[in-house]
Formats: structure tokens, sequence, C-alpha cells
């Protein structure tokens, strides 16, 4: 099982490499990407916090989730915008902070919890998602486990969706349950 090649992110400092799961999801493996010049926003997902950085040097971590939305009308939130995006034959839009300290506030504490909506856009031609053109992995996404001490609101996606757990928590965290070659995994 071996991740495929993704790709840089410019203007936000990051490439990826990308795992498929099932037919519409997958698991994006993001870092810091060190070609590019340090973005002028912080990185997604809390990628430059000091803390986060020193969990990361022990081991590989769930940090944040994106979910797919049908239609992206408007940001979820008064400090996020809608920023649209194309890599090759992939083209889609996905709510970013609106600026440095919205992106402090949303990839820190209770607000990491709350997923990143993204829509994948097809235009005259059928919608593409970057899981379509990965091999599979033999990895299948069992759970997503949410642990809040106030709970979570979730996208209309996601609501009914068995394999996402909301559970009330002291502290908050996330955890994804695997299946893989090697047997079940927790990546948290």
């Amino acid at each position: 099982m071996t991740a495929a090649g993704g790709g840089a992110h410019p203007g936000w400092g990051t490439h990826n490499r990308v795992l498929r799961l099932d037919a519409r999801t997958y698991l994006e493996l993001i870092a810091a990407d060190p070609s590019q010049a340090a973005p002028t926003l912080p990185r997604p997902f809390g990628l430059d916090d000091a803390a986060l950085r020193a969990q990361i040097a022990e081991r590989p971590r769930l940090v944040h989730f994106v979910c797919r939305v049908a239609s992206l009308e408007s940001p979820s939130a008064q400090d996020l915008r809608i920023e649209a995006m194309t890599r090759g034959a992939l083209s889609w839009r996905i709510e970013m902070p609106v600026d440095a300290p919205a992106a402090a506030l949303r990839w820190t504490g209770l607000r990491r919890l709350q997923p990143t909506r993204i829509e994948w856009q097809g235009g005259a031609r059928p919608v593409r998602h970057p899981a379509d053109a990965l091999a599979a992995s033999g990895v299948t996404l069992c759970r997503l486990r949410i642990a809040s001490p106030c709970g979570v609101a979730l996208p209309d996606a996601l609501v009914d969706d068995p394999r996402i757990v909301v559970a009330q928590a002291a502290r908050p965290a996330l955890a994804a349950e695997l299946w893989t070659p090697r047997g079940w995994r927790i990546v948290d």
C-alpha cells in the first residue's frame, strides 16, 4: 500500500500524496513543501503551529478532515472565503480562512474538528474526483471518530454516514479507524 503522488498547492506552501480508501474517500498526506516560498497566510490545517509540528515529528497525525458537498454556495463561517483551485483535470472550490488570525483560530482547538467543505467541479464534463484516478489501496475507512466537549455541527453530507461517530469527551480529538492489508489500524 503506497500513497500516490498528489501535487503541490501553489501559494499554500504545501504538497501532498493521496491514498484511495473507497470510491469517493481518500486520505491526503499533506506537508510543508520546501520547494515553495513561505505562504502569505499560515499553511492549511495548522501545519505552521509549533505544537502540531512537534507532534507530527513524533509520528503522522490526523489533524483535520474535509467533506465533499454538492454545492458550495457560501462559506460556513464569517471568517472563511471560498477559493477556486485547479490542478490538471481536477477543479474544486474549498473553504479557507480569510486572514492569518482566522487561520490561527480555524486550525486549533475545537474549530479544527469542524470539517472544511469542498466542492469538486466538472463544468461541462462529468465531475472528476481525486479518487477516480487512484488505484485501489486495500485500505478502507471503517470509522471517523470526532471527540468534543461540546458537540460538532456536521454538514448534511456527513450526518447520515454511519462511519462518522461524534462523542462527548473532555478533550477535542480526531481518529480514523482503518482496515488495511495488515489488519486494523488507528490514525489519530
